[in-house]
């Protein structure tokens, strides 16, 4: 497997520290990747790879779609923070080549999903709050990985996101469910679902203890995506057998 780093950041050297002989070229406006070849941009890359894998900003989104549909080259998008009308074109563009799109490339991400599929549809009585923890330099806030979560407790219950509550001085609502963001220090990544009921708690807790666990689930990803048809592919579809479970 020959693969290009888009976005050389912490996340895409250890891509590169993990899959040293993989990584083929990488793309990044430093140029800064030490033995293997380097290009500002994807336009420039001469190397043929199998798939790309991107730690990058969405701004840059528009290029790696181009070129991915250009080259029909695979594309495994690890970057955070795009609008829903960016989400749009990955969603159009994976009709023609294979995406895995994902605010986090963490297993255990997709295990805590599994494990609220089970509790969200028998916890009713129980208000649920929902805290994610990042590292300082982070710039959007709810996380990705946040939103996520989110979508998969909106897909068994009812309830309206609520992220700020200064403003309004009222009562919780039953349907609510509160979005808080922490920012400090080097955490790498923290998210929690609390389910409060009548004097008892249940909360499912997710600590990244490094972002190499990233890293390695990018390669994972991109191991598996090779092997399928145009599609769009998430955590919970690209590593079945059946391409029936592709979204599109």
């Amino acid at each position: 497997m020959k693969l290009a780093i888009h976005g050389y950041g912490a996340t895409g050297h250890y891509v590169h520290e993990l899959a040293p002989d993989a990584v083929v070229a990488v793309i990044d406006k430093t140029k800064t990747a030490d033995q293997v070849p380097s290009y500002g941009t994807l336009a420039e890359m001469t190397e043929s790879v199998d798939a790309i894998i991107d730690f990058s900003h969405p701004s840059l989104l528009p290029d790696l779609l181009d070129y991915g549909i250009k080259t029909k080259t695979p594309l495994v998008i690890a970057t955070t923070g795009f609008s829903e009308a960016e989400l749009q074109t990955i969603r159009d563009a994976s009709t023609q080549i294979p995406i895995f799109q994902s605010y986090n490339m963490s297993f255990g991400i997709a295990m805590m999903q599994q494990l609220l599929k089970t509790l969200v549809p028998l916890a009713g009585a129980f208000d649920i709050e929902l805290l994610e923890k990042h590292h300082n330099q982070k710039v959007d806030a709810p996380s990705g990985t946040a939103e996520l979560l989110l979508r998969t407790i909106q897909d068994l219950r009812d309830v309206t996101p609520v992220y700020e509550r200064e403003s309004t001085r009222e009562k919780r609502e039953a349907n609510e469910i509160g979005m808080h963001s922490m920012r400090g220090g080097t955490i790498f990544g923290e998210h929690e679902v609390l389910f409060a009921g009548v004097d008892e708690l249940i909360e499912i807790k997710h600590t990244a203890l490094s972002k190499k666990v990233f890293a390695s689930g990018a390669i994972k990803a991109a191991e598996a995506l090779i092997q399928k048809s145009a599609g769009l592919y998430t955590l919970e579809t690209l590593y079945t057998q059946e391409d029936s479970h592709v979204i599109n």
